[in-house]
């Protein structure tokens, strides 16, 4: 994501849309880095237009997109939908080769994954069922063809995420039959496919067991990158589709 030069300042930025304000000492003592470290972070994020400095603290730099006629304040999920698009666009048609008529689908919440469910409304199967936990790939369902079938996860709703997480959606998962999940992550390094986000790791962990065969579609930005929660090896996918 542009102008995030490491995992603490985009933790950062997603500290302050639940905080909107906080002192520079909260930070330090929130991230334990030294005073030297989190004023680097906060001249790092400044310069790049995503925080502004006030009196006493920081605050994140609201930045409003239009959509028509409304405008909205723009969230981290949109922000990375954009970030890198044209892979993750090479990335969704390779996946969507590997779709066949009649499969039951799973795809997640990521952003590599919402361009694949951008493809597919514009695909022609005849049977063809989703499974999701995605709030963007729900919204879109829309634009699907009409005979498509889709089934969406319940559970607790994470705005980071813009998913549906939790106990409730591992619980509707464990009733469902996947033939093809499509996962994304956070990372892919040592062998090792990781996310930052616990609960995500929960669930990916349980679609990958149900699922038949298993695609992990991740751009090349994310290679040799580690997150903090490991869901699966390299080997528990049948294919590594990369752009």
């Amino acid at each position: 994501m542009p102008g995030m030069k490491n995992i603490r300042t985009f933790e950062i930025t997603e500290y302050l849309k639940k905080k909107k304000f906080c002192t520079v000492q909260e930070l330090q003592k929130r991230f334990g880095v030294s005073s030297a470290t989190i004023h680097r972070d906060i001249a790092h994020l400044a310069r790049h237009g995503l925080i502004r400095k006030s009196w006493g603290g920081i605050a994140l730099e609201e930045k409003t997109v239009s959509t028509g006629e409304q405008h909205t304040i723009s969230s981290s999920f949109q922000e990375r939908l954009n970030w890198n698009s044209p892979s993750k666009q090479r990335v969704a048609e390779a996946a969507l080769e590997r779709i066949e008529e009649g499969d039951i689908i799973f795809l997640d919440s990521s952003t590599t994954v919402s361009w694949l469910a951008q493809r597919l409304t514009e695909s022609r199967f005849s049977n063809l069922t989703i499974i999701t936990n995605s709030v963007t790939v729900i919204e879109k369902f829309c634009e699907f063809p009409p005979h498509y079938v889709l089934l969406s996860l319940g559970g607790s709703f994470d705005l980071r995420m813009n998913a549906f997480l939790g106990r409730g959606a591992l619980r509707e998962l464990r009733n469902l039959t996947i033939s093809k999940a499509f996962v994304s992550a956070f990372g892919l390094c040592d062998g090792n496919v990781t996310t930052n986000h616990e609960n995500l790791a929960l669930l990916l962990t349980e679609v990958l067991e149900r699922a038949e065969q298993k695609y992990l579609v991740i751009d090349r930005s994310k290679l040799d990158r580690k997150g903090l929660f490991t869901f699966a090896s390299e080997r528990t996918f049948d294919e590594i589709i990369t752009g």
